[in-house]
């Protein structure tokens, strides 16, 4: 039994060694290369493949995988938008994912990037850095008493919702499939516009699909309290980077800190000699502002996620080639 794996990084190599070490039965190979037309050869002669990329999965490389014989793909994270399910179902592909590699992990970065935008900590490092140490005018905020709207209470939104709590938050949530974990404490709202209209704080932890691109556009951005705290966590699809770009400009948003963007496959993951050089526009028009904090997708990155990102993917794709059922099977058969 052979597993190819694509998109290895120098973090994941570690778990990877340990995986390998624990199943002697199982054979493994890997490339730091993501999945393309190109690099689908090196996987001919495997089982199965296991990969990871943001980048979408194309229907002629996944036509190269079916053509060795090849029919389970794990990918080891929660991102399901790089595929189109019609493309894995032409060429009877079984899939898995890696649904809960660290909840805690993205509702910890969620919950320190609303506190340095509160406590405004940018402004302060600027200020540190011109050896200004005064105080006034950088007054913060505090969580407590705050209205905070979660969109998507599943696995990291019901996490952020009781770190909210916890800070004496009045939190309120709304998901088209309530958690029962969570139904009791009276927190959801019935629609998406009563979160919008009644929250000081937004944060959104709902997965990408096609019905959902744009979910916060301008007309949600216009519904939201002047000054409203913007998080986003999840994928960059999901908001109308425009839009947002504009709602900051008016003050209709007070400050936002995305950890995903539209455009990410053009910046995160590569080094640039300065700041300037990075050509996206809307980047540029984010960057440089107090107000707003930009990480590169690595609010899941911790030592946690990243050994179950390995171990579950790896787990999930021997036991579909062994003929068992996965522990977190995709149904593909639902767009």
């Amino acid at each position: 039994m052979k597993i190819y794996l694509y998109g290895i990084r120098e973090d994941e190599k570690e778990y990877l060694r340990q995986w390998d070490t624990a199943h002697p039965d199982v054979e493994i190979d890997y490339t730091h290369e993501i999945f393309t037309e190109e690099t689908a050869e090196l996987a001919e002669g495997s089982d199965g493949v296991v990969m990871v990329q943001t980048q979408p999965y194309s229907r002629a490389a996944l036509k190269k995988l079916h053509d060795f014989g090849i029919s389970k793909i794990s990918v080891r994270n929660v991102g399901l938008d790089g595929f189109d399910f019609q493309d894995l179902r032409d060429f009877d592909f079984s899939l898995t994912y890696v649904p809960v590699y660290s909840p805690n992990a993205i509702a910890e970065h969620t919950t320190s990037l609303i506190l340095r935008l509160l406590r405004r900590v940018p402004e302060f490092d600027k200020k540190f850095a011109n050896a200004d140490f005064r105080w006034f005018p950088t007054i913060g905020e505090e969580i407590h008493g705050k209205t905070v709207g979660i969109i998507g209470t599943g696995h990291i939104g019901s996490v952020v919702a009781r770190i909210m709590a916890a800070f004496g938050a009045k939190v309120i949530a709304y998901d088209i499939a309530p958690n029962p974990a969570l139904e009791n404490l009276g927190i959801y709202v019935d629609t998406l516009d009563e979160l919008l209209e009644q929250s000081d704080i937004i944060t959104i932890h709902t997965p990408l699909a096609k019905k959902d691109i744009h979910m916060i556009d301008a007309d949600a951005f216009a519904k939201m309290k002047d000054g409203v705290i913007f998080i986003n966590c999840a994928r960059g699809g999901l908001v109308d980077t425009d839009a947002l770009i504009k709602a900051l400009n008016s003050g209709k948003v007070g400050g936002a800190a995305l950890d995903v963007l539209e455009s990410e496959n053009d910046v995160f993951q590569k080094k640039f000699d300065k700041i300037e050089d990075v050509k996206d526009p809307q980047f540029q028009a984010l960057i440089n502002r107090d107000n707003v904090i930009i990480t590169p997708h690595t609010a899941f990155y911790t030592t946690t996620a990243v050994h179950n990102m390995i171990f579950d993917s790896l787990n999930d794709n021997q036991r579909m080639l062994e003929g068992k059922a996965p522990k977190y099977p995709v149904d593909i058969s639902v767009e």
